[in-house]
C-alpha cells in the first residue's frame, strides 16, 4: 500500500508543470533561454561560480549572532523521502545559495559563495527515532519536540551548503508526519525562504497551480477636485503628517541610540541575567489557532491581523508573568490567577522584524532572482524596538486597542529603514566586528523578538504531500523568548522558541496566548461588535 502511494506521489510531483512568471521583455528573454519559472528555475542569467557574501549575511556568521531558521511542516500523509529527493534538483537546488559552499579567504577573511555539487544524502535526513524512544515513554509530540531541541544544540556543517531537511514519519496530534527544514540565516530572511519554500509547493486542490498569497491593498487616491478649503486642508494635514513622520523617526532613533549606550529592559521572570542564555539550546513549542477567529476580532475592532496577534501576545504574556510573579511571592497556586502580582512599571520591549523591501510581502521566487528588482533575495529586514504593555486589564479588548495604537505609531516612522541604514553605515566605517557587537548589545538589551509571516491562502502540497500546518522560527538570536506567528490557509500557528532555563514551562505561555484569543473573541461576540 505504501509503495503504491509513493508511486502516485512521485508521478504527481514529477508531472508538475513549471509556472512562468512574466517579466519585462519576456519574449526576448524566452528566445534567449533566459526565462524564469517558479517551479523549475532557470538561473542562467544569475549563475556565477563565485559571489561575495553580503554584509548582512556576514553578520549571521559572527559567533554571537549565529542564527538558524527552522521551518516545521506537518503532512497529512506519510512522507516518501525518494519523492522529495527526486524533486529537489529541479527546484531548491537551482537556487545558487542552496548549492554553494561558504568559503572564507584565509588572507583577508572575505567570505564568498562558491558553487558545488550537492550530495542529497547528506542533506535529506531520515532518522530512525522510533526505536530510540520506545523505552522513554514519550508521546509522539514530545519525540518531535526533543528532536528539534537537539537540533538547536548544533550548527550547520560549513563543509557543505548551509541547509538540511529532516523527514520524520511519526504520527503526531496535528499530522501524520513532520518535516523540519533548517537553513542558516545568511542564506536569506524569512520572506526569501518562505518564497523559496512556496515555489516547491502547489495547491492541494489544483496540483498545477501555485499557492495564492494575500495581496497588499492599494490606497485609493483622493481626487484633487473640490473647494479651496478641501485643498487647503489636504495640504495642511499632508504637511503635518510629514512633520510627525520625521519627529517619530527622530524619537525612535534616539531610543535606539539610548539602548546602545545604557537603556535595558526590566529584569523579569522571562529575562535572564546578561550572558546566561545566549549559547543555550532552544525549546520550540507551538499551538495552532483559528485564523478566522483572528479575522473576526480584526473586523470587529477595525484593526489588522498584526494588531490582533500583537494584542493577544501582550495579553498572554501579561497572564504568564502575573502567574510567575505570584509564584515567586509564594502565593497560593490558585490565587496567582486572580491577584494582580505585577510590578507597576515594567519595561519590556520586542525586536519586531520588518521586511523593508519596496515590494512588500511574499514574492514570486523568479522575481526575487531578478537583478535590479524591487523583490530582492537576501536579508532585507529592519528592526523596530516595539514596547509591550504588560498589565492585567478588566476589558480584554484593551490589549487590542493598545496594540493598534502602538503599531499605528510605529507605522508612521522610518525606524526600520533607519536601523537598516545605520547598520550599513557602521559596517562601512568600523567594520564587521564592531558593528555586530553594537547590534548584539541592542538585541540583548531587549526581552524578546516578534515576527509574523504570511503564508498561503489555501492548503498546499510539498511535492505531492498535503501539508497540515506550517510553523517557522529561529534559534541563535540573543533573546530568551522568540514569538513567531505563521498563517496557513485558515490556521495561525503560534510558535515560541525559548531558553528553557529562563522559561521552564513554554507550553503554559503558549496556552496563555491562545486562551487570550478566545477571551477577546468571546468579548467581541458578547458586546455584539460583529
Amino acid at each position: 500500500m505504501e509503495a503504491e502511494e509513493g508511486t502516485r506521489l512521485r508521478k504527481q510531483a514529477l508531472s508538475l508543470k513549471p509556472i512562468e512568471t512574466k517579466r519585462k521583455n519576456d519574449r526576448d528573454r524566452k528566445e534567449n533561454g533566459d526565462y524564469f519559472q517558479v517551479g523549475e528555475i532557470n538561473i542562467n542569467s544569475v549563475e556565477e561560480e563565485e559571489e561575495p557574501v553580503s554584509p548582512a549575511g556576514r553578520f549571521f556568521h559572527e559567533p554571537k549572532l549565529n542564527v538558524h531558521i527552522i521551518s516545521i511542516f506537518g503532512c497529512k500523509t506519510r512522507i516518501f523521502p525518494d519523492v522529495i529527493k527526486a524533486n529537489l534538483p529541479c527546484s531548491l537546488l537551482k537556487h545558487p545559495r542552496f548549492s554553494s559552499l561558504l568559503v572564507v579567504d584565509e588572507k583577508n577573511g572575505e567570505m564568498k559563495w562558491v558553487r558545488t555539487e550537492v550530495d542529497l544524502e547528506k542533506h535529506v535526513i531520515v532518522p530512525d527515532i522510533d526505536s530510540k524512544n520506545k523505552m522513554k515513554n514519550l508521546s509522539p509530540d514530545e519525540v518531535i519536540e526533543n528532536y528539534i531541541y537537539n537540533l538547536t544544540k548544533t550548527s550547520l556543517d560549513k563543509s557543505k551548503p548551509l541547509w538540511d531537511l529532516h523527514l520524520l514519519n511519526i504520527k503526531t496530534t496535528e499530522a501524520e508526519s513532520v518535516g523540519i527544514f533548517r537553513v542558516h540565516h545568511s542564506l536569506g530572511d524569512g520572506t526569501s525562504l518562505m518564497s523559496l519554500l512556496l515555489a516547491c509547493t502547489r495547491q492541494t486542490s489544483n496540483p498545477q497551480a501555485l499557492p495564492t498569497l494575500p495581496t497588499v491593498k492599494k490606497v485609493t487616491q483622493i481626487s484633487n477636485k473640490g473647494s479651496f478649503i478641501r485643498k487647503f486642508s489636504k495640504q495642511f494635514f499632508g504637511f503635518w503628517s510629514i512633520l510627525r513622520l520625521f519627529w517619530n523617526t527622530f524619537i525612535d532613533v534616539l531610543f535606539f541610540l539610548a539602548t546602545v549606550v545604557f537603556l535595558r529592559d526590566t529584569q523579569t521572570p522571562v529575562r535572564a541575567p546578561p550572558g546566561c542564555f545566549e549559547y543555550t539550546p532552544r525549546r520550540i513549542v507551538f499551538r495552532i489557532v483559528s485564523l478566522d477567529d483572528i479575522k473576526l476580532v480584526k473586523n470587529a475592532m477595525n484593526s489588522t491581523i498584526n494588531d490582533v496577534v500583537l494584542g493577544i501576545t501582550q495579553a498572554g504574556l501579561s497572564r504568564y508573568l502575573n502567574r510567575r510573579y505570584g509564584e515567586n511571592k509564594n502565593n497560593e497556586r490558585g490565587s496567582t490567577e486572580i491577584k494582580n502580582n505585577l510590578p507597576k512599571k515594567i519595561r519590556l520591549r520586542s525586536n519586531l522584524i520588518v521586511n523593508i523591501r519596496p515590494s512588500p510581502g511574499i514574492q514570486a521566487l523568479a522575481d526575487m532572482m531578478e537583478k535590479d528588482t524591487e523583490a530582492k533575495w537576501g536579508n532585507w529586514m529592519g528592526y523596530v524596538l516595539l514596547p509591550f504593555t504588560i498589565g492585567l486589564r478588566d476589558d480584554p479588548l484593551d490589549y487590542i486597542r493598545h496594540a493598534k495604537a502602538t503599531v499605528d505609531r510605529k507605522k508612521h516612522s522610518l525606524e526600520a529603514l533607519c536601523t537598516f541604514s545605520i547598520s550599513g553605515l557602521l559596517y562601512k566605517l568600523f567594520g564587521l566586528k564592531l558593528t555586530s557587537a553594537i547590534f548584539h548589545r541592542v538585541l540583548s538589551s531587549l526581552t524578546m523578538a516578534f515576527s509574523n509571516l504570511v503564508g498561503p491562502l489555501e492548503e498546499i502540497s510539498f511535492y505531492g504531500h498535503p501539508m497540515a500546518y506550517l510553523a517557522a522560527t529561529s534559534y541563535g538570536q540573543p533573546h530568551e523568548l522568540m514569538v513567531s506567528l505563521q498563517s496557513y490557509a485558515n490556521k495561525m500557528t503560534i510558535v515560541l522558541a525559548v531558553d528553557e532555563n529562563t522559561i521552564p514551562d513554554p507550553h503554559l505561555l503558549c496556552d496563555d496566548i491562545a486562551e487570550s484569543l478566545n477571551l477577546v473573541k468571546n468579548v467581541v461576540i458578547e458586546k455584539g461588535l460583529i
